[in-house]
């Protein structure tokens, strides 16, 4: 998404015909960067001035589309004028007096609701169609109710109508006839490396996300994917096609739906050509301005006040950053803008630590020493000297990424005087990684280093005397401590990152979970209620979802299933091969209750009549059996109190009914 504002540019600065040169060179530049072996260059670009480089170019984005969004074409000098524009555009909403004008301007402002409130809506059924294609569906449906319903021709303002778009056929005769006569030129080679820079930024950030959401926890091979994708924009190029990036939001999309190999891609754009043969002359029904809102809510989500928040959360020095980067991307370009953020950057590390010879005289030492530790058949321990920054973070990586993710390591930063933002919020993504796959990742030495916020990825800086920072409880927490002392339960507010317990779970198989806090734990630990932060998705496509669950611990073994309430969304996943278990005895309970499990005798020998007759006497909640505990919880939000005292009481008698068995 963040390419589509620098392809803007390119194209607009160059022509068409050139920007179709300048791709195919891209392409060239990316084979390069992955036959030498620097897939991994974008991971050392600090944190913060690529959450700065990709909010710019939101911005760009949200502002050249903005206006046409609300039915107003403009021609400006430069991208912030578009920005500043913007106020312009909405007061002048009110002076239209086209119908077809309104019509044009309400189809974007609607769109735009829609994929405002779309993530909102908490139903799986209605989430099963994506929020921009039920902006496609509107339109055209829009469309053919005036056309043969009323019959009359769409009242939305032609120029605002996609033109015309040509048939395949056509497609193959407009192939572009290049020319690498510019070549010389320093404002083309400018071009080529800023879509070089984005292209292998938000591909690489993409590969790095998909990973983590991979149930199956494999590890790309960045260079092999670079030198794909270079070969794919070079083709592409000279078919008169742009830049091929990873995207993260159909990424997502394939994992979330079980999708695991090529195929899921190869088909994927099996479909685009059926849909292009066969309805390409459905989208000229759909109204630019509609389109225009999701490139809007595109940019928005890139440079959303959220990110702007997660920064200032992590350090002021990170804002800092982050706002350098994005100005000077905004005024002067993005090449220019990523510069400027690694020299700040740079400059911050020196005034925190007011030691510019620590960076200086060990920049080019070798900082980091990793052993095998003896008597530990599994066990690496990692030693890191001096600094570990931006700037040498690679030599830190290379070492991770030499051992297993299944295997321990101790990572010991106790000699290390400064790391940065970018280190720990790496650093963090492997704990996770480890954790995942069966590992054991920990960080040591950090306890004499400070820091300027609470923030988990805040720079450290060693310190003889760290600083404490009180913690004030909200007012739901209060609460909570009083629940607790009613129930006799251990109140802790506190963020656990120990989440191991729950990644075996099935629910959590495709999500990434962040931490888990406000628990309430029985004297015994059999069971705790827990409200658990975890996200769906990654990168613009990312929801965060804050949700109250009950995990019991039954300290035996019994069957791995999922127990929940049979809706079409389970019909749907039963048609799809996801077997529904019945139970013959109890044909009400098979009705109401969609069951699955591998395990089909011994899920059937577990639910008993006695347990059946439970589930059937009480409200329905999502039950999920990990083999030795149960995970239980009734919508993915936060529990009001009194919720979160029906679900504690459910979850005590149905483990006494289990444990009676």
């Amino acid at each position: 998404n963040g390419l589509a504002g620098v392809l803007l540019v390119t194209i607009t600065t160059l022509g068409l015909q050139d920007a179709y040169v300048a791709i195919v060179t891209s392409g060239v530049l990316l084979l390069v960067l992955g036959f030498l072996r620097l897939g991994k260059i974008a991971n050392f670009f600090p944190s913060s001035a690529i959450a700065g480089m990709l909010a710019a170019i939101g911005l760009i984005i949200l502002g050249k589309q903005f206006h046409i969004m609300l039915g107003n074409r403009l021609s400006l000098p430069g991208s912030i004028d578009y920005i500043l524009a913007i106020p312009a555009s909405v007061i002048g909403l009110f002076s239209y007096t086209d119908l077809g004008l309104i019509l044009a301007a309400a189809s974007g402002i609607l769109s735009l609701a829609i994929m405002v409130f779309y993530a909102k809506i908490r139903s799986k059924i209605f989430q099963l169609i994506p929020a921009p294609m039920w902006i496609v569906l509107l339109w055209i449906c829009f469309s053919y109710f005036f056309e043969l319903v009323l019959k009359q021709p769409n009242p939305i303002a032609a120029n605002y109508m996609i033109s015309e778009i040509p048939e395949l056929s056509q497609i193959f005769n407009d192939i572009p006839s290049l020319s690498f006569t510019g070549l010389g030129s320093l404002v083309f080679w400018m071009n080529v490396m800023a879509l070089t820079l984005v292209a292998s930024i938000e591909s690489l950030l993409s590969i790095k996300a998909v990973d983590k959401l991979d149930p199956q926890k494999r590890r790309s091979n960045v260079n092999r994917d670079i030198k794909a994708l270079g070969v794919a924009t070079v083709a592409s190029g000279f078919l008169g096609g742009l830049n091929v990036v990873t995207v993260i939001a159909r990424s997502s999309v394939n994992v979330n739906n079980g999708g695991t190999n090529r195929l899921s891609n190869f088909f994927h754009a099996v479909f685009l050509i059926i849909f292009i043969a066969l309805f390409s002359t459905q989208l000229q029904r759909i109204p630019l301005p509609a389109l225009m809102a999701i490139l809007v809510y595109t940019g928005y989500k890139l440079a959303s006040p959220a990110g702007v928040k997660r920064i200032f959360k992590i350090g002021r020095e990170q804002l800092v950053i982050f706002l350098v980067t994005l100005i000077v991307t905004l005024f002067v370009d993005l090449i220019i803008g990523i510069v400027a953020g690694v020299v700040v950057t740079f400059i911050i590390h020196l005034l925190v630590t007011k030691k510019p010879g620590l960076f200086l005289r060990n920049l080019l030492k070798p900082n980091v020493l990793m052993f095998k530790e003896e008597n530990e058949e599994d066990g690496y321990f990692i030693s890191v000297k001096h600094f570990c920054s931006f700037l040498n973070y690679y030599k830190l990586k290379n070492k991770l990424d030499d051992i297993p993710e299944e295997k321990d390591v101790i990572l010991d930063f106790s000699m290390c005087e400064f790391v940065d933002h970018t280190v720990m919020e790496n650093i963090n993504d492997y704990q996770d990684l480890f954790d995942e796959r069966g590992g054991h990742f920990e960080v040591i030495g950090l306890e004499l280093h400070d820091t300027g916020s609470a923030h988990p990825f805040a720079s450290r800086k060693l310190l003889p005397i760290p600083q404490l920072i009180a913690q004030n409880l909200t007012r739901r927490q209060r609460t909570l401590k009083v629940l607790a002392s009613e129930y006799s339960l251990t109140y802790s507010p506190l963020e656990n990152k120990n989440v191991a317990f729950l990644r075996d779970f099935l629910f959590f198989k495709t999500k990434s979970i962040d931490y888990f806090y406000n628990s309430l734990t029985n004297t015994d630990t059999s069971y705790t209620l827990f409200d658990v932060h975890y996200s769906e998705g990654e990168f613009i496509a990312k929801e965060v979802i804050r949700a109250s669950m009950l995990h019991i611990n039954l300290k035996e073994e019994i069957p791995v299933f999922t127990l929940d309430k049979e809706t079409l969304l389970q019909r749907v996943y039963s048609l799809a091969g996801f077997t529904d278990i019945n139970l013959d005895a109890y044909p009400d309970f098979s009705r109401r209750f969609y069951l699955r499990g591998e395990e089909l005798a011994t899920i059937k020998a577990f639910f008993t009549g006695e347990l059946v007759h439970f589930f059937e006497s009480n409200p329905y909640y999502h039950i999920e059996s990990n083999g030795t505990s149960l995970l239980v919880f009734s919508k993915t939000r936060l529990a009001s109190i009194k919720e979160l005292k029906a679900l504690l009481d459910f979850g005590k008698r149905l483990s006494k009914v289990v444990i009676d068995q």
